[in-house]
Protein backbone atom coordinates (compact mmCIF):
# COMPACT_ATOMS: atom_id res chain seq x y z
CA UNK A 1 0.00 0.00 0.00
CA UNK A 2 1.45 3.34 -1.05
CA UNK A 3 0.50 6.48 0.83
CA UNK A 4 0.39 9.76 -1.05
CA UNK A 5 0.46 13.32 0.18
CA UNK A 6 0.57 15.78 1.55
CA UNK A 7 -3.08 16.75 1.65
CA UNK A 8 -5.17 18.48 4.31
CA UNK A 9 -8.60 19.66 5.30
CA UNK A 10 -9.73 22.72 7.25
CA UNK A 11 -11.71 22.21 10.46
CA UNK A 12 -12.73 25.23 12.58
CA UNK A 13 -10.01 27.24 10.90
CA UNK A 14 -7.34 24.64 11.72
CA UNK A 15 -5.35 22.81 9.06
CA UNK A 16 -5.46 19.05 9.62
CA UNK A 17 -2.70 17.15 7.81
CA UNK A 18 -3.69 14.10 5.81
CA UNK A 19 -2.60 11.41 3.38
CA UNK A 20 -4.40 9.05 1.02
CA UNK A 21 -4.14 5.68 -0.68
CA UNK A 22 -6.22 3.68 -3.14
CA UNK A 23 -8.67 0.95 -2.14
CA UNK A 24 -11.37 -1.02 -3.94
CA UNK A 25 -14.96 -0.02 -3.17
CA UNK A 26 -18.00 -2.16 -3.90
CA UNK A 27 -20.78 -0.48 -5.86
CA UNK A 28 -23.93 0.02 -3.78
CA UNK A 29 -26.25 -1.65 -6.34
CA UNK A 30 -24.05 -3.51 -8.77
CA UNK A 31 -21.76 -6.43 -8.11
CA UNK A 32 -18.77 -4.39 -9.23
CA UNK A 33 -15.75 -2.79 -7.61
CA UNK A 34 -14.00 0.46 -8.47
CA UNK A 35 -10.88 2.21 -7.16
CA UNK A 36 -11.41 4.98 -4.66
CA UNK A 37 -9.31 7.30 -2.54
CA UNK A 38 -9.12 6.53 1.17
CA UNK A 39 -8.16 9.69 3.09
CA UNK A 40 -6.83 9.62 6.65
CA UNK A 41 -6.13 12.66 8.80
CA UNK A 42 -4.07 13.50 11.85
CA UNK A 43 -7.16 13.75 14.07
CA UNK A 44 -8.24 10.19 13.21
CA UNK A 45 -10.90 11.09 10.66
CA UNK A 46 -11.13 8.71 7.69
CA UNK A 47 -13.10 9.30 4.49
CA UNK A 48 -13.44 7.38 1.26
CA UNK A 49 -14.12 9.40 -1.85
CA UNK A 50 -17.20 11.57 -1.34
CA UNK A 51 -18.73 9.39 1.37
CA UNK A 52 -19.28 10.38 4.98
CA UNK A 53 -16.44 10.37 7.49
CA UNK A 54 -15.63 7.46 9.76
CA UNK A 55 -12.82 6.30 12.05
CA UNK A 56 -10.72 3.18 12.56
CA UNK A 57 -13.62 1.22 14.01
CA UNK A 58 -15.82 2.27 11.09
CA UNK A 59 -13.11 1.33 8.62
CA UNK A 60 -12.89 -2.12 10.22
CA UNK A 61 -16.63 -2.58 9.65
CA UNK A 62 -16.33 -1.48 6.01
CA UNK A 63 -13.57 -4.02 5.45
CA UNK A 64 -15.47 -6.78 7.21
CA UNK A 65 -18.62 -6.08 5.19
CA UNK A 66 -16.77 -6.15 1.90
CA UNK A 67 -17.70 -2.57 1.02
CA UNK A 68 -13.96 -1.86 0.90
CA UNK A 69 -11.37 -4.36 -0.33
CA UNK A 70 -7.59 -4.11 -0.40
CA UNK A 71 -7.18 -6.14 -3.59
CA UNK A 72 -9.17 -6.13 -6.83
CA UNK A 73 -11.82 -8.82 -7.27
CA UNK A 74 -10.40 -11.91 -8.91
CA UNK A 75 -6.86 -11.20 -7.75
CA UNK A 76 -4.66 -14.27 -7.69
CA UNK A 77 -4.76 -16.20 -4.47
CA UNK A 78 -1.93 -15.66 -2.02
CA UNK A 79 0.45 -18.61 -2.04
CA UNK A 80 2.55 -19.05 1.06
CA UNK A 81 6.22 -19.64 0.31
CA UNK A 82 7.76 -22.99 1.36
CA UNK A 83 10.10 -21.43 3.92
CA UNK A 84 9.26 -18.33 5.90
CA UNK A 85 12.91 -17.92 6.97
CA UNK A 86 14.26 -18.04 3.42
CA UNK A 87 11.46 -15.93 1.94
CA UNK A 88 12.37 -12.48 0.64
CA UNK A 89 8.76 -11.36 0.37
CA UNK A 90 6.72 -9.52 2.99
CA UNK A 91 3.92 -11.31 4.75
CA UNK A 92 0.47 -11.11 3.27
CA UNK A 93 -1.39 -7.87 3.92
CA UNK A 94 -4.63 -8.62 5.72
CA UNK A 95 -7.50 -6.43 6.84
CA UNK A 96 -6.13 -6.58 10.38
CA UNK A 97 -2.58 -5.58 9.42
CA UNK A 98 -3.93 -2.83 7.16
CA UNK A 99 -5.88 -1.35 10.07
CA UNK A 100 -2.64 -1.26 12.07
CA UNK A 101 -0.95 0.45 9.12
CA UNK A 102 -3.72 3.06 8.96
CA UNK A 103 -3.38 3.68 12.71
CA UNK A 104 0.35 4.18 12.17
CA UNK A 105 -0.26 6.63 9.33
CA UNK A 106 -2.59 8.65 11.55
CA UNK A 107 0.07 8.67 14.28
CA UNK A 108 2.71 9.83 11.79
CA UNK A 109 0.47 12.67 10.59
CA UNK A 110 -0.15 13.67 14.21
CA UNK A 111 3.61 13.57 14.84
CA UNK A 112 3.27 10.76 17.35
CA UNK A 113 5.46 7.63 17.51
CA UNK A 114 4.51 4.86 15.09
CA UNK A 115 4.91 1.14 15.70
CA UNK A 116 8.22 1.25 13.81
CA UNK A 117 9.41 4.11 16.04
CA UNK A 118 8.51 2.14 19.16
CA UNK A 119 10.30 -0.90 17.76
CA UNK A 120 13.49 1.13 17.26
CA UNK A 121 13.16 2.52 20.78
CA UNK A 122 12.97 -1.05 22.09
CA UNK A 123 16.09 -1.92 20.09
CA UNK A 124 17.98 0.99 21.71
CA UNK A 125 16.87 -0.03 25.19
CA UNK A 126 17.97 -3.61 24.57
CA UNK A 127 21.32 -2.39 23.24
CA UNK A 128 21.85 -0.35 26.40
CA UNK A 129 20.94 -3.27 28.67
CA UNK A 130 20.50 -6.67 26.93
CA UNK A 131 18.32 -8.36 29.53
CA UNK A 132 15.62 -10.96 28.95
CA UNK A 133 13.00 -8.50 30.13
CA UNK A 134 14.05 -5.97 27.51
CA UNK A 135 14.28 -8.65 24.84
CA UNK A 136 10.69 -9.62 25.61
CA UNK A 137 9.72 -5.95 25.26
CA UNK A 138 11.55 -5.88 21.92
CA UNK A 139 9.59 -8.92 20.74
CA UNK A 140 6.33 -7.23 21.69
CA UNK A 141 7.30 -4.00 19.89
CA UNK A 142 8.42 -5.90 16.78
CA UNK A 143 5.19 -7.89 16.58
CA UNK A 144 3.22 -4.64 16.91
CA UNK A 145 4.58 -3.51 13.52
CA UNK A 146 2.07 -4.31 10.73
CA UNK A 147 2.97 -7.83 9.63
CA UNK A 148 3.27 -6.95 5.94
CA UNK A 149 5.67 -4.10 6.76
CA UNK A 150 8.05 -5.87 9.14
CA UNK A 151 10.59 -6.73 6.44
CA UNK A 152 11.04 -2.99 5.86
CA UNK A 153 11.33 -1.84 9.47
CA UNK A 154 15.15 -1.77 9.49
CA UNK A 155 15.45 -0.19 6.05
CA UNK A 156 17.94 -2.88 5.00
CA UNK A 157 17.32 -4.37 1.56
CA UNK A 158 19.86 -7.15 2.11
CA UNK A 159 19.25 -8.36 5.66
CA UNK A 160 15.65 -7.11 5.83
CA UNK A 161 14.34 -7.78 9.37
CA UNK A 162 16.32 -10.98 10.00
CA UNK A 163 18.46 -9.53 12.83
CA UNK A 164 15.27 -8.64 14.68
CA UNK A 165 13.70 -12.02 14.01
CA UNK A 166 16.79 -13.69 15.48
CA UNK A 167 16.82 -11.45 18.56
CA UNK A 168 13.16 -12.01 19.39
CA UNK A 169 13.48 -15.80 19.09
CA UNK A 170 14.33 -17.66 22.32
CA UNK A 171 17.49 -19.73 22.62
CA UNK A 172 17.07 -23.25 21.29
CA UNK A 173 14.10 -22.35 19.07
CA UNK A 174 14.08 -22.21 15.27
CA UNK A 175 13.64 -18.74 13.80
CA UNK A 176 10.22 -18.54 12.09
CA UNK A 177 9.74 -22.21 12.86
CA UNK A 178 11.78 -23.40 9.88
CA UNK A 179 14.98 -21.36 10.18
CA UNK A 180 18.20 -21.91 12.11
CA UNK A 181 18.09 -22.79 15.78
CA UNK A 182 19.05 -19.73 17.79
CA UNK A 183 22.21 -19.77 19.89
CA UNK A 184 23.82 -17.20 22.17
CA UNK A 185 26.37 -16.50 19.45
CA UNK A 186 23.54 -15.72 16.99
CA UNK A 187 22.07 -13.29 19.52
CA UNK A 188 25.47 -11.60 19.89
CA UNK A 189 25.89 -11.31 16.11
CA UNK A 190 22.39 -9.88 15.74
CA UNK A 191 23.07 -7.33 18.46
CA UNK A 192 26.40 -6.46 16.81
CA UNK A 193 24.45 -5.72 13.62
CA UNK A 194 22.86 -2.73 15.35
CA UNK A 195 26.13 -1.62 16.94
CA UNK A 196 27.88 -1.72 13.58
CA UNK A 197 24.98 0.20 12.06
CA UNK A 198 25.26 2.92 14.69
CA UNK A 199 28.98 3.24 14.04
CA UNK A 200 28.33 3.45 10.30
CA UNK A 201 25.80 6.23 10.87
CA UNK A 202 28.30 8.12 13.02
CA UNK A 203 30.95 7.85 10.29
CA UNK A 204 28.45 9.01 7.68
CA UNK A 205 27.46 11.98 9.84
CA UNK A 206 31.13 12.91 10.27
CA UNK A 207 31.65 12.77 6.50
CA UNK A 208 28.51 14.83 6.01
CA UNK A 209 29.72 17.41 8.54
CA UNK A 210 33.03 17.77 6.67
CA UNK A 211 31.29 17.92 3.30
CA UNK A 212 29.01 20.76 4.42
CA UNK A 213 31.40 22.42 6.86
CA UNK A 214 31.41 25.69 4.90
CA UNK A 215 27.67 25.87 4.24
CA UNK A 216 26.00 29.16 5.19
CA UNK A 217 24.44 29.18 8.64
CA UNK A 218 21.39 30.93 9.98
CA UNK A 219 18.11 31.72 8.28
CA UNK A 220 18.47 31.93 4.49
CA UNK A 221 18.02 35.42 3.05
CA UNK A 222 15.39 35.75 0.32
CA UNK A 223 16.79 36.45 -3.15
CA UNK A 224 17.21 39.98 -4.43
CA UNK A 225 15.40 40.38 -7.75
CA UNK A 226 16.83 42.93 -10.18
CA UNK A 227 13.86 43.75 -12.37
CA UNK A 228 14.28 45.34 -15.76
CA UNK A 229 12.92 48.89 -15.41
CA UNK A 230 12.46 51.79 -17.83
CA UNK A 231 12.68 55.43 -16.77
CA UNK A 232 11.65 57.64 -19.76
CA UNK A 233 12.33 60.80 -17.76
CA UNK A 234 15.84 59.73 -16.73
CA UNK A 235 17.29 57.79 -13.84
CA UNK A 236 15.92 58.64 -10.36
CA UNK A 237 18.17 60.74 -8.14
CA UNK A 238 17.98 58.20 -5.33
CA UNK A 239 19.86 55.02 -6.12
CA UNK A 240 17.96 51.76 -6.11
CA UNK A 241 18.49 48.23 -7.34
CA UNK A 242 18.08 49.50 -10.90
CA UNK A 243 21.63 50.90 -10.62
CA UNK A 244 23.01 47.37 -10.31
CA UNK A 245 21.76 46.44 -13.76
CA UNK A 246 24.01 46.54 -16.80
CA UNK A 247 22.13 49.31 -18.61
CA UNK A 248 22.57 51.86 -15.80
CA UNK A 249 24.63 54.90 -16.86
CA UNK A 250 27.84 54.52 -14.87
CA UNK A 251 30.84 55.26 -17.16
CA UNK A 252 33.94 53.23 -16.35
CA UNK A 253 37.29 52.39 -17.87
CA UNK A 254 38.19 48.84 -18.88
CA UNK A 255 41.51 47.91 -20.56
CA UNK A 256 42.20 51.54 -21.48
CA UNK A 257 38.76 52.24 -23.00
CA UNK A 258 35.85 54.11 -21.41
CA UNK A 259 32.31 52.77 -21.80
CA UNK A 260 28.99 54.42 -20.81
CA UNK A 261 27.44 51.19 -19.44
CA UNK A 262 28.26 47.53 -19.00
CA UNK A 263 25.95 46.80 -21.96
CA UNK A 264 28.04 49.09 -24.20
CA UNK A 265 31.27 47.44 -23.08
CA UNK A 266 30.02 43.86 -23.38
CA UNK A 267 28.70 44.18 -26.92
CA UNK A 268 31.59 46.37 -28.09
CA UNK A 269 34.10 43.79 -26.89
CA UNK A 270 32.12 40.95 -28.50
CA UNK A 271 32.52 42.14 -32.08
CA UNK A 272 35.33 41.15 -34.41
CA UNK A 273 35.98 44.42 -36.30
CA UNK A 274 37.51 47.46 -34.54
CA UNK A 275 35.17 49.77 -36.45
CA UNK A 276 32.14 47.89 -35.07
CA UNK A 277 33.63 48.15 -31.59
CA UNK A 278 33.77 51.93 -31.84
CA UNK A 279 30.24 52.18 -33.27
CA UNK A 280 28.81 50.09 -30.43
CA UNK A 281 30.71 52.02 -27.77
CA UNK A 282 29.39 55.32 -29.14
CA UNK A 283 25.75 54.23 -29.28
CA UNK A 284 23.39 56.76 -27.63
CA UNK A 285 21.71 54.18 -25.38
CA UNK A 286 22.39 50.74 -23.96
CA UNK A 287 19.54 49.27 -26.03
CA UNK A 288 21.02 50.64 -29.27
CA UNK A 289 24.44 49.34 -28.28
CA UNK A 290 22.97 45.87 -27.87
CA UNK A 291 21.21 46.04 -31.23
CA UNK A 292 24.35 47.19 -33.04
CA UNK A 293 26.54 44.62 -31.34
CA UNK A 294 24.05 41.82 -31.90
CA UNK A 295 23.98 42.47 -35.66
CA UNK A 296 27.77 42.70 -36.06
CA UNK A 297 30.12 39.76 -36.66
CA UNK A 298 31.19 38.10 -33.42
CA UNK A 299 34.72 37.33 -32.23
CA UNK A 300 35.59 33.70 -32.91
CA UNK A 301 36.49 33.02 -29.27
CA UNK A 302 33.60 34.93 -27.73
CA UNK A 303 31.58 32.01 -26.36
CA UNK A 304 34.63 30.80 -24.47
CA UNK A 305 35.66 34.14 -22.95
CA UNK A 306 32.39 36.02 -22.44
CA UNK A 307 32.01 35.01 -18.79
CA UNK A 308 35.50 36.24 -17.95
CA UNK A 309 34.90 39.49 -19.85
CA UNK A 310 31.60 40.13 -18.08
CA UNK A 311 33.19 39.44 -14.69
CA UNK A 312 35.95 41.94 -15.53
CA UNK A 313 33.42 44.57 -16.60
CA UNK A 314 31.44 44.23 -13.39
CA UNK A 315 34.60 44.47 -11.29
CA UNK A 316 35.58 47.65 -13.11
CA UNK A 317 32.12 49.20 -12.73
CA UNK A 318 31.88 48.61 -8.99
CA UNK A 319 35.55 49.38 -8.28
CA UNK A 320 35.21 52.77 -9.98
CA UNK A 321 31.82 53.64 -8.44
CA UNK A 322 32.02 53.21 -4.64
CA UNK A 323 28.39 54.26 -4.19
CA UNK A 324 27.30 51.38 -6.46
CA UNK A 325 29.61 48.99 -4.60
CA UNK A 326 27.88 49.98 -1.34
CA UNK A 327 24.51 49.38 -3.00
CA UNK A 328 25.61 45.90 -4.08
CA UNK A 329 26.99 45.08 -0.63
CA UNK A 330 23.69 46.18 0.92
CA UNK A 331 21.94 43.25 -0.81
CA UNK A 332 23.38 41.02 1.91
CA UNK A 333 24.14 37.36 1.24
CA UNK A 334 21.00 36.22 -0.54
CA UNK A 335 20.92 35.09 -4.13
CA UNK A 336 20.55 37.66 -6.89
CA UNK A 337 17.98 37.02 -9.60
CA UNK A 338 18.60 39.03 -12.75
CA UNK A 339 15.38 39.24 -14.77
CA UNK A 340 14.38 40.93 -18.00
CA UNK A 341 13.36 40.46 -21.61
CA UNK A 342 16.25 41.82 -23.66
CA UNK A 343 19.09 39.59 -22.43
CA UNK A 344 19.58 36.00 -23.51
CA UNK A 345 18.39 33.32 -21.04
CA UNK A 346 22.08 32.52 -20.52
CA UNK A 347 22.36 35.75 -18.53
CA UNK A 348 18.97 36.14 -16.88
CA UNK A 349 16.44 34.32 -14.77
CA UNK A 350 13.62 33.08 -16.97
CA UNK A 351 11.36 31.07 -14.70
CA UNK A 352 11.71 27.72 -13.00
CA UNK A 353 12.64 25.78 -16.15
CA UNK A 354 14.60 28.31 -18.17
CA UNK A 355 17.42 30.79 -17.81
CA UNK A 356 20.84 30.27 -16.25
CA UNK A 357 21.03 33.61 -14.41
CA UNK A 358 24.77 34.06 -15.00
CA UNK A 359 24.43 37.81 -14.42
CA UNK A 360 23.01 37.16 -10.98
CA UNK A 361 25.78 34.69 -10.20
CA UNK A 362 28.53 37.08 -11.32
CA UNK A 363 27.02 39.90 -9.26
CA UNK A 364 27.12 37.58 -6.24
CA UNK A 365 30.80 36.83 -7.01
CA UNK A 366 31.72 40.50 -7.27
CA UNK A 367 29.76 41.22 -4.08
CA UNK A 368 31.78 38.54 -2.28
CA UNK A 369 35.04 39.99 -3.63
CA UNK A 370 34.05 43.48 -2.48
CA UNK A 371 33.27 42.16 0.98
CA UNK A 372 36.55 40.24 1.13
CA UNK A 373 38.51 43.27 -0.04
Amino acid sequence: MTWHGPTFRISDGETIDGAWCLVWSKHDWLDEHFTEHLFVYADGRITRGRYEATDLAGLAKLLASGKIALDPPGASEWLAEPSKWESRSPERRTDESFLVEVADEIARLARRPTAADRCWDAVRRYQAEPTEERRAALREAYLAVPAHLRVYVLGDMDRQDRPLRILVTDLGEAVDGDGPVVTEEMHRHALKYFTDGDEGVERAEERQAVLYADDPTGTPQPPVVLHETTYPGGWPAKLGHFALRNDYDAPFTYVGQTYPTVVHAYWALSVAAPADHDRVRAAPTAREAQELGGLAARRADWSGVRLAVMAGLLRAKFDQHPELADLLLATGEGGISYTGFFEAPFWREAGARAGRNWMGRLLELVRSELRAG
